[in-house]
């Protein structure tokens, strides 16, 4: 049994893996995400249990590759744990490879509509992004051929290179999938592309293992990061991250001692796996 998920258009397939028997084989995973031969996805979770947590979250990339967190998909897995009676409770903690997350459901009629995220303390130290650097990471400019693109490296558990620095369509296309890959990041990184329009923060993502995503919570928070570093939104206030997906609202901590996310969660529909 598998149940599809999205969390302002960034999709999952998702498993219950209480008794670790769910195949996480990268094939497995390619052909399930695959949107004409599979169920089609940005990635999988598989919802297992913690010893620290009321449950745990494993999130595999819809190329094989296993991510450290996802944001988006967080908030489906605690919609999931709530909606099914797993965790009988709106406030719970999900253990994930970035460490535990404390979770807040907003309820309506029985099910999960909202879900707010303790997403951690964000880093700009090129040690814990990782990036091949020292110090912080802090409008740095990457060369990609001929061209300087600059932009502050944040981790929010896993790697994030956002630039506010204005370019084309096309142009954005080319370098999403350059940045990403670059040297410089040994673990390879998300791609923001940033604008201030009035308070908002309109964002498009290239996320490491994804592609082109029409939304990415981690980056959602590591944008606003960005944002408040550079003196562009203000802290402790809730700002609106517009995606291409939807909108999710972002509050950076000035301390940088926490980076709270608040935005839905959907369940679309559930099914069951032949031919594996």
């Amino acid at each position: 049994m598998f149940w599809k998920y999205h969390g302002t258009g960034n999709d999952f397939i998702l498993f219950e893996d209480f008794e670790s028997n769910v195949s996480k084989d990268p094939d497995v995973v390619r052909r399930l995400c695959d949107r004409r031969f599979g169920i089609g996805a940005d990635g999988v979770l598989y919802i297992n249990s913690a010893p620290d947590a009321d449950a745990g979250m494993k999130i595999i990339n819809a190329d094989g590759s296993e991510a450290e967190m996802c944001g988006n998909g967080i908030r489906c897995v605690a919609k999931h744990l709530h909606d099914f009676s797993i965790v009988k409770k709106r406030r719970m903690m999900i253990s994930t490879l970035a460490g535990p997350k404390k979770i807040e459901c907003a309820v309506e009629d029985g099910q999960v509509r909202w879900v707010s995220v303790d997403m951690g303390a964000p880093s700009l130290d090129c040690k814990d992004i990782p990036m091949r650097c020292s110090g912080k990471s802090v409008d740095k400019i990457i060369r990609v051929g001929e061209t300087g693109v600059k932009g502050t490296a944040v981790s929010m558990g896993n790697p994030h290179f956002v630039t506010f620095q204005r370019m084309s369509d096309a142009r954005m296309k080319e370098l999403g999938p350059k940045i990403g890959s670059h040297p410089i990041f040994p673990k390879r990184a998300n791609v923001e592309f940033a604008r201030l329009v009035d308070s908002r923060l309109d964002v498009s993502v290239y996320e490491r293992g994804a592609g082109w995503t029409l939304a990415c919570g981690t980056g959602a928070c590591a944008s606003a990061v960005a944002a408040a570093v550079r003196g562009s939104i203000s802290y402790d206030e809730d700002v609106e991250v517009r995606l291409p997906g939807g909108s999710l609202w972002v509050n950076v901590a000035r301390d940088l001692s926490s980076v709270k996310m608040r935005g839905p969660a959907v369940r679309v529909f559930e099914g069951e796996v032949e031919n594996w």
